[in-house]
């Protein structure tokens, strides 16, 4: 395996940490109501903050500000890396039959049975009567069904689809985007430019429409109205460097990008001060917020997302590129960790509730247990359960 591959395999791991850390989190924001969210009632914020404990720390609020502006987005952009290695390996229809196996299976099933079983510990905080029969009432009077963290694998399934379609409809795709990636690679200043005017054009006109912080659901399906294009720009992206290579250009652990590792870490904290300073003038009420004020927190989003994505690359190229047998274990479990680990963290900070601690000694709590729950049972279900073998995001991997 080259360089910049156990560099990605390393990069896999720690965004499986992050994730775990950004959801251990959520119920410490200084930001939260006194409350728990009302399960019944519209707009069910308990999806996104389902347990409120008392205990609070601001420096929660920013860390997660951050995740939320850069995680996903990078999640994104390493999940379209290997596609193309992985489409010309095995064709459009057995990638797509895979993917479909790999990513709509598990989708579904988590869907069904883990994001009930999460939730069940939100309805508990208000519930009149918290018996089972009582929940299952409730969860099946509510109009969708909640899908938990799993969106994620809702969308990169279809922009799966959509790469599929690209390789099998339109012959010669991938020489052009070897030579967009030949034009922006090699300068990285250059492919961040690129980035975020396309980031700009499919964020900007959807977030002025709706807002940066509204979800829709649909039957089992959530997504932010404002960011699927976005995301599947970063995708795309990802797509467009694996297609010209994984040892060069970007991804090349002495180029340009890993050597200026600094100047792309001060480009991110840059970003999300740009983007947090504007945005804070409209959080209060984005919809009558002036278009003169919105615009300056849509592009200060798409600008730290960019600086993100390639400051997280530079500092995985400049120092990940060796191996560990932990790190490689948990890379190798990150996928069935994204699926499992949701469920321990609620239940963990429902436990809490009502503990005489401090609030970054509960999330530390929640997330060490989250870590080794998640972690063993990951990987016993990597020996029993083919279908979870191989990661089929969060990065993939070389070969998958």
């Amino acid at each position: 395996m080259s360089r910049s591959s156990i560099a990605l395999v390393n990069l896999r791991a720690f965004v499986i940490l992050i994730v775990l850390v950004f959801h251990s989190l959520l119920p410490y924001l200084a930001s939260l109501p006194p409350n728990p969210y009302p399960f019944d009632a519209a707009p069910y914020l308990w999806l996104a903050f389902p347990i409120i404990d008392s205990e609070r720390w601001f420096g929660f609020d920013l860390f997660c500000a951050w995740q939320d502006v850069s995680l996903m987005t990078l999640m994104f952009f390493l999940s379209g890396l290997f596609v193309p290695t992985s489409l010309a390996r095995k064709g459009s229809r057995r990638f797509l039959s895979d993917r479909m196996l790999r990513i709509g299976l598990p989708y579904v099933l988590a869907v069904i049975f883990l994001a009930p079983l999460a939730y069940y510990a939100a309805y508990r905080t208000t519930a009149a009567d918290p018996d089972v029969e009582a929940y299952l009432q409730h969860l099946l009077a509510l109009p969708f069904w909640p899908c938990g963290p799993q969106w994620f694998l809702g969308e990169l399934l279809l922009f799966n689809i959509v790469a599929v379609a690209a390789y099998r409809f339109f012959p010669g795709w991938d020489q052009r985007v070897v030579c967009l990636a030949d034009f922006a690679g090699g300068n990285p200043v250059r492919f961040f430019i690129v980035l975020a005017a396309s980031s700009a054009l499919a964020y900007v006109p959807l977030v002025l429409a709706y807002s940066p912080f509204a979800w829709v659901n649909v039957g089992p399906i959530g997504f932010q109205p404002s960011r699927p294009l976005h995301y599947l720009v970063y995708f795309l992206a990802g797509v467009t460097v694996g297609t010209y290579g994984l040892d060069r250009g970007l991804l090349d652990c002495d180029g340009v990008l890993a050597r200026r590792w600094r100047a792309w870490l001060a480009a991110a904290f840059a970003g999300f001060v740009l983007w947090a300073a504007a945005t804070s003038v409209t959080m209060a009420d984005w919809s009558s917020a002036p278009v003169i004020l919105k615009l300056p927190a849509a592009l200060g989003f798409v600008i730290a997302s960019a600086a993100a994505c390639l400051g997280s690359l530079a500092i995985c190229l400049r120092f990940a590129h060796w191996r560990r047998r932990a790190f490689e274990s948990l890379s190798a479990n990150a996928y069935r960790m994204y699926l499992i680990h949701y469920v321990f963290a609620v239940w963990l900070q429902y436990a809490l509730l009502g503990v005489g601690l401090f609030a970054i000694v509960k999330a530390s709590v929640v997330f060490g247990a989250t870590l080794i729950s998640s972690w063993t049972v990951a990987a016993a279900l990597g020996r029993t359960l083919p279908v979870l073998r191989l990661n089929a995001t969060i990065g993939g991997v070389p070969g998958a």
